[in-house]
């Protein structure tokens, strides 16, 4: 889907006439945030948000997997895989899945790491453990009291912030915000916007690290790029923000088409955009993700050869502070499995 425009105006009569329906939506997920799940007996981090659509969940549990992996850990990352049609639990394989099987980020993650897909999570759990986990990895799932996790990282997209600050379908917020707050053990503040400020600093006063991020091109692929021209497709939940990445990094989009989050691209769409491309002149780019949907089992169409996946990490500003929260973390949730403490 879209986010409707009116999620990001506060004064929005679409909004106001929508607010029961969040209210009791709100209740509802207010409500499961306090139930407690599975112990998986080994340290679960949570990455999520507070709200529906894009905020940089991905590339953050890409950078805590090295991170994980630089201090010995064995990380096995674990997602409903939505998008895809299997239930499992199935770890992914590149080599024989899709997008449409697993769905695109848990797609996309497995070329790195080993990633566990189980529409209900805490049957995936075992499966993780099976992989030689010594951590779970939960993309997403910040609201599910399926599995107990031992901290959870928020992430929030600096430009973006949580739009009119109410919960779906009034606005784009998965469950009251203070229920939400309460909860929260990391801020991740992606960009250099000040829309997340506030969140910040209600945060900041609850004595919890706020750890500001930034997204990294590769260098040697921005050096390719520079000096030509682009046709930019992306169907993410934030395309302006892939669009704004690519100027910013002294790339000239010439064209930009933006989709739905999740699009499933068809054959006709990609050669249309591939043809359009080789008429002016201009190189197809898109994002990792959106790569990963034009996948088939195995490696990528003949058709789809001709598009760039722009390629990004996440860069922490303070790494020595997100390095001393993660070992915290795993420390306490050791220590407390150990004694069998809640």
């Amino acid at each position: 889907m879209r986010e409707p425009g009116f999620w990001h105006s506060p004064s929005s009569w679409k909004s106001h006439l929508l607010r029961p329906l969040g209210a009791l939506y709100g209740a509802i997920a207010a409500n499961r945030l306090q139930h407690n799940g599975l112990d998986a007996g080994i340290p679960v981090l949570c990455v999520g948000n507070y709200h529906v659509g894009g905020a940089g969940k991905t590339p953050t549990v890409l950078a805590l997997a090295k991170l994980l992996r630089d201090l010995g850990e064995t990380p096995v990352v674990l997602s409903r895989g939505y998008g895809g049609r299997l239930r499992g639990p199935v770890r992914v394989d590149p080599a024989r899945h899709a997008a449409s099987d697993v769905g695109d980020e848990p797609l996309m993650m497995a070329v790195q790491l080993p990633v566990v897909v189980a529409r209900q999570r805490a049957d995936g759990v075992p499966l993780a453990r099976s992989q030689g986990a010594t951590v779970i990895l939960m993309d997403d799932g910040f609201q599910s009291p399926a599995v107990a996790k031992d901290a959870s990282l928020i992430v929030i997209d600096g430009n973006r912030g949580l739009g009119n600050g109410q919960v779906f379908p009034a606005g784009p917020l998965r469950a009251p915000l203070k229920p939400q707050l309460a909860r929260t053990d990391a801020l991740v503040i992606v960009g250099n916007g000040a829309a997340a400020e506030a969140v910040a600093v209600e945060i900041a006063a609850q004595g919890k690290p706020v750890l500001r991020a930034h997204l990294q091109p590769d260098a040697a692929q921005v050096a390719s790029l520079r000096g030509g021209r682009v046709l930019a497709f992306a169907g993410i939940g934030d395309p302006a923000r892939f669009f704004a990445t690519l100027e910013a990094s002294g790339i000239e989009v010439a064209q930009r088409r933006a989709f739905a989050d999740h699009h499933p691209f068809t054959q006709a769409e990609i050669e249309g955009l591939v043809a359009e491309a080789a008429r002016d002149a201009l190189t197809l780019v898109t994002t990792e993700k959106d790569l990963a949907r034009l996948r088939r089992a195995g490696g990528v169409p003949d058709w789809a050869q001709q598009i760039t996946a722009f390629t990004v990490t996440l860069e922490f500003d303070d790494a020595a502070l997100l390095r001393w929260f993660v070992t915290a973390r795993l420390f306490k949730a050791r220590e407390r499995k150990l004694s069998g403490g809640d």
